[in-house]
């Protein structure tokens, strides 16, 4: 009997030993795909499966696919949130896991699609609802990266560096060609970078380059509906024609200078004085004397008090001075425009200058201009 029992247990270890080995399977399985409004899979998101009833949260990445996947999830429900860089995009609620393996797809196109149906819109309009969402999107993503091109752009050019500015600004304009902001920045860099050019036909070239995307800037700007609704618009646009009219300046076109400052002028009423100095400054500069005088006088007739205005009046009016003998016969009008810098400012960086002028034409300095002089007796 001892003998038969040792067989039989010999048989049986031998079986066990032949079985394979089975375990049984407590957790389950989730994977999913996660696309954006536009279909694109929403790369390096975070998605996290958190148990209603445990509290425990699995958080798992998406792939460069816009995929994910995880073993070891302990059945039961869980709440299933998608985010990247912080934000939640969409959620589902009390998601059931349990042995088998769990698909949990994310399609923000298909869910917006959904949310409009369920507003009571026909399939039509939460398509057409689903597509301005999806063009809102890129929209906000495509001025996200021109934005950080255009400061990319500007920090370059506070540092002089106006060659990667350029390049910037280029690299911005493949991305959307239809901004004017773009335009503008890429002619002010390219203004600014021409003074340094040592060859005297780039440094031409850069200014007739500002003018072009200056040019493109302002054509951009005035057929955008957006931008005409803007209510600082007549600025921007005036100052899109001031830099304009300071590039042709700066090659030697002169009429077509003062005709952007006077555009510029027309649009920015409140700012006139200023598109006007410049004016004056560019025709001084040209020795065009009585187009400087005149534009000098619509400075004075925007700003009275616009000192500097009344002193480069009195230099062009200086300009047109006549000689009797050895005496200097300046033009009516010269003392006065000097002695009104004077009367706004005695101590100004041109009072010398212009007391140096008065003495020049043999008028008396007066500070008080306007003033009625005493009586001699």
């Amino acid at each position: 009997m001892s003998k038969y029992f040792s067989l039989a247990m010999t048989m049986v270890l031998a079986m066990g030993l032949s079985a394979p080995v089975a375990l049984a399977q407590t957790t389950g399985t989730v994977k999913g795909t996660c696309k954006d409004s536009e279909g694109k899979p929403i790369t390096q998101a975070e998605v996290e499966w958190t148990g209603v009833e445990s509290g425990h949260t699995y958080k798992l990445k998406t792939n460069n696919k816009g995929e994910y996947f995880s073993l070891g999830i302990v059945p039961g429900k869980y709440n299933v949130k998608l985010s990247k860089d912080g934000k939640e995009l969409f959620h589902f609620s009390n998601v059931p896991v349990g042995l088998d393996e769990v698909v949990m797809d994310f399609d923000l196109k298909k869910e917006q699609v959904n949310a409009a149906v369920g507003q009571g819109l026909t399939p039509e309009q939460a398509k057409a609802k689903a597509e301005a969402a999806a063009k809102a999107a890129s929209e906000t993503k495509t001025v996200g990266t021109l934005n950080e091109k255009l400061n990319a752009a500007k920090a370059a050019s506070d540092a002089g560096d106006f060659e990667t500015a350029i390049a910037t600004l280029n690299e911005a304009n493949q991305i959307d060609s239809t901004r004017d902001l773009i335009w503008f920045k890429l002619g002010d860099a390219y203004r600014m970078s021409a003074p340094k050019q040592t060859d005297p036909e780039e440094k031409k070239k850069r200014f007739e380059m500002a003018a072009t995307n200056y040019q493109k800037a302002i054509e951009l700007r005035s057929a955008s509906e957006a931008a005409q609704k803007d209510p600082d618009n007549n600025a921007k646009m005036a100052a899109y024609y001031n830099n304009l009219a300071e590039a042709y300046a700066k090659s030697n076109k002169i009429d077509d200078s003062v005709a952007n400052y006077d555009k510029a002028a027309q649009l920015d009423a409140p700012h006139a004085s200023t598109y006007f100095f410049n004016e004056g400054a560019v025709l001084t500069n040209a020795g065009k004397v009585d187009a400087a005088i005149a534009a000098f006088d619509k400075v004075i007739a925007a700003d009275p008090t616009r000192a500097d205005a009344y002193y480069w009046k009195g230099v062009n009016l200086i300009g047109k001075a006549t000689l009797k003998g050895d005496k200097m016969v300046a033009p009516e009008g010269t003392a006065e425009a000097f002695q009104k810098y004077l009367e706004l400012q005695p101590e100004g960086k041109l009072a010398q200058p212009a007391k140096d002028m008065l003495a020049s034409i043999g008028a008396t300095i007066e500070t008080g201009f306007g003033k009625k002089k005493p009586v001699k007796k």
